[in-house]
């Protein structure tokens, strides 16, 4: 198995990668448009590969001056454990030299914590509408 790291979408097959996100229980209810849609918009996108299988993702939204904000980091469960999580992230925080760079996480704090992320203040949100209720997930779309 030889997985590399590249920041290319090409040749993405956005169905399969979003039924591997769902058996691995990481599928936020995006439609396979939504999903290519927030990669294509993300200044800043690795994509871990074994042949053309996407086995990893990861992307970073930016200002491009201080404040970027990293999300969707996935590797696949049978490649977990192998540092390709850790190499997409550094890759993507190579990108925005200088800048604070948040992110929300409910149970990978160790991971994100051996990266050199720390805890912040309180963190808020709040959804526009309903949540997905949007044309990226208009279900007559492919």
């Amino acid at each position: 198995m030889t997985v590399r790291i590249d920041g290319s979408l090409e040749g993405i097959d956005w169905t399969r990668a979003k039924a591997d996100l769902a058996a691995d229980d990481f599928d936020n209810g995006r439609s396979p448009r939504a999903l290519r849609m927030s990669f294509e918009q993300s200044q800043h996108v690795a994509i871990a590969r074994d042949g053309d299988r996407v086995v990893g993702m990861a992307r970073l939204l930016s200002d491009g001056v201080c404040n970027a904000y990293l999300l969707d980091v996935w590797t696949m469960t049978a490649y977990r454990r192998q540092g390709i999580g850790s190499a997409m992230v550094r890759r993507l925080m190579e990108q925005v030299p200088g800048q604070h760079i948040g992110l929300q996480t409910d149970d990978a704090q160790a991971f994100y914590a051996s990266l050199g992320y720390r805890p912040q203040p309180a963190f808020m949100s709040a959804i526009s509408g309903t949540w997905l209720a949007n044309d990226a997930n208009d279900a007559n779309e492919p």
